[in-house]
């Protein structure tokens, strides 16, 4: 398929997408939308910035206006479940734009704001909801939601939901719709726990793998700058200064981190905000309106935004302190080099993170060029890297870095669940959460 008129879709959405400016599909919506729409349960794996949102949304809305049923009380013709508040309220602006000229209705579920408005939309039902999952099961619990009549699921970012603790949760929905529907499974890497996930609950899927999973985009020009862990405050304003006025995320590990580089970011000039759990979700949304428009164009995020964050014209991604999990290296860089754009990606090393940098070049398969001469790496990180050639690396399985258990606690970021809320629950059940009056399991926000 060369052109999105190739597909046979509804005209209405072909005019939508001429509006949006496309005309030529991406490989990963080329192999994924005829898929779809034979009506079988499909794996999509594809690297971040690739397309995927419309490679699910453009099939089901032709779906949905093929079918022409009324949307069901308190329920939804289709589901799509996202990680994240941020990659939630996107993939609903995109959802919006595909459906402008047809009588579809959407709305987005999450955390973090009042539910009154959102129990008012679920109650005259919708044709598309997209949720996060721990918001939309505290509606099921109340008896504000129910999903036995949804025809179509889609599960966006599978091996985040994994990384997040969502799994559990994600299993629980999954067995509150009824059995005659069509599950989609989007992902840039597969764990094996959700190729589990996907025998336990799709049938027979077809599998679409445009590239390999754990590789960045190779429009990214990545560097490493190696510093003393003192120095990286000096170093971070050093390589900002050429960069003023462009466009730039900053991810750091922890929440106080954010915010202590974006002030210091702030004292030397540059318009920055910091995004993170204990950000509340009209400052979330703030600082991403001031990162789009450019009146703010330097964000400084934990990996809340890793995935969250789809904004065209990102020149540059720092990674302040590297992740611990490989994968979310991939997942941060894969903010620039979107919608075919090229982009920059430059680590700030310290000693006591070479073991991580081993584990990200490894993971991807690629060596990346220092901006300057690497030192020596320190006896005692040489010897972890040693035990974790040797298969010895702690709290990691099979899954290429993701964590051997869903972390159902509260992540680095200090928030519980990915980002779907913002404070923590307590008396915290593994499997997902405390039970409510309403019977139904509630999971973490």
């Amino acid at each position: 398929m060369t052109k999105f008129t190739d597909f046979g879709l509804n005209t209405s959405i072909l005019q939508a997408i001429t509006e949006q400016g496309y005309e030529t599909p991406t490989p990963i919506q080329a192999r994924a939308i005829p898929a779809v729409l034979k009506g079988g349960d499909l794996i999509g794996l594809a690297q971040t910035g690739t397309g995927k949102t419309a490679a699910f949304v453009l099939p089901l809305v032709h779906q949905l206006l093929a079918e022409n049923k009324q949307a069901p009380g308190r329920s939804c013709r289709a589901l799509i479940l996202a990680p994240t508040r941020e990659l939630a309220a996107q993939i609903e602006e995109q959802v919006k734009a595909y459906t402008v000229h047809t009588k579809l209705t959407s709305t987005v579920v999450f955390g973090g704001v009042k539910a009154g408005p959102q129990i008012k939309a679920l109650a005259r039902g919708v044709d598309i909801l997209v949720a996060t999952p721990g918001r939309l099961l505290d509606h099921l619990g109340e008896r504000k939601a129910r999903l036995d009549l949804t025809r179509f699921v889609v599960l966006d970012e599978a091996d985040q939901m994994l990384d997040l603790g969502f799994i559990p949760a994600i299993r629980k929905l999954l067995r509150l719709v009824g059995n005659e529907r069509q599950t989609l499974m989007f992902s840039a890497t597969m764990a094996p726990q959700i190729r589990q996930l996907a025998d336990d609950f799709l049938k027979h899927p077809e599998t679409v793998a445009v590239t390999p999973p754990s590789k960045p985009v190779d429009r990214i020009d990545q560097k490493v700058l190696y510093t003393d862990p003192a120095d990286k405050p000096q170093a971070l304003i050093d390589l900002m200064a050429p960069e003023a006025g462009k466009r730039a995320i900053i991810f750091t590990r922890t929440k106080y981190g954010a915010d202590r580089v974006a002030k210091r970011l702030v004292k030397y000039g540059h318009k920055a905000n910091a995004i993170h759990g204990d950000k509340s979700q009209n400052q979330r949304i703030r600082a991403l309106d001031a990162f789009k428009t450019g009146e703010a164009p330097v964000l400084v995020a934990t990996d809340i935004a890793a995935r969250g964050i789809d904004v065209d014209g990102v020149d540059l991604v720092v990674n302040y302190e590297l992740p611990n999990v490989a994968e979310n290296y991939v997942h941060r860089i894969g903010r620039t080099a979107r919608a075919g754009a090229s982009g920059r990606a430059v680590a700030l090393c310290a000693p006591d993170e070479r073991v991580m940098l081993k584990d990200i070049e490894k993971k991807m398969g690629v060596h990346i060029p220092g901006l300057n001469d690497a030192p020596p790496m320190p006896k005692a990180e040489a010897a972890k890297s040693k035990r974790r050639r040797r298969g010895g690396r702690r709290g990691q399985g099979e899954g290429g870095g993701q964590p051997s258990q869903p972390r159902n606690a509260q992540s680095r970021d200090g928030q519980t669940s990915g980002g779907d809320g913002g404070k923590p629950r307590r008396n915290r059940r593994s499997g997902g959460g405390q039970r409510r009056s309403g019977g139904a399991p509630r999971a973490a926000e």
